[in-house]
């Protein structure tokens, strides 16, 4: 699969523009000089939360294949992909880490915790909206069925 070229090209277009919309977040909220990078911090754990949702409701659908594979790879992997940024994340720790040790692994920690609480809310907003949604459906079902009944 990765060696298909729609799936490259599906994966590049998303990246570019999940890159793009986060350059374009910390250009409009840049980090003050040796201070707490809160833009790049923000992206992440959006991020996180994202791609947890879409992760779980794309699982949720059936099969990785067809549409939702096309989801998964051009919004997961490339949007989202793009958007986050492990290096922008390891570059800032190492800035701050120099002139405030303290600052730099608070970050560090906040970001790995923070995004990793956020993909799990993320994963549970989009079970929960799942089940309603199976519930509202069963119900319309059952109405269907108990007003042809009659």
């Amino acid at each position: 699969m990765h060696l298909r070229v729609r799936w490259v090209l599906l994966v590049a277009l998303g990246g570019m523009i999940g890159t793009a919309v986060r350059e374009a977040l910390v250009l409009a909220f840049p980090a003050p000089a040796h201070g707490f990078p809160l833009t790049v911090l923000g992206i992440n754990v959006i991020g996180a939360f994202a791609l947890g949702s879409l992760l779980e409701f794309l699982a949720r659908r059936g099969p990785d294949q067809g549409a939702r594979r096309a989801a998964r790879l051009g919004l997961g992997t490339g949007v989202l992909g793009g958007f986050t940024t492990y290096s922008a994340l390891a570059a800032d720790t190492a800035q701050l880490v120099g002139p405030a040790p303290g600052t730099g692994l608070l970050y560090l920690a906040a970001s790995v915790i923070v995004g990793t609480a956020a993909a799990w809310v993320g994963i549970a907003a989009a079970a929960a909206f799942s089940r309603r949604r199976e519930r509202r459906r069963a119900r319309r079902h059952d109405r269907r069925r108990a007003g042809a009944a009659t």
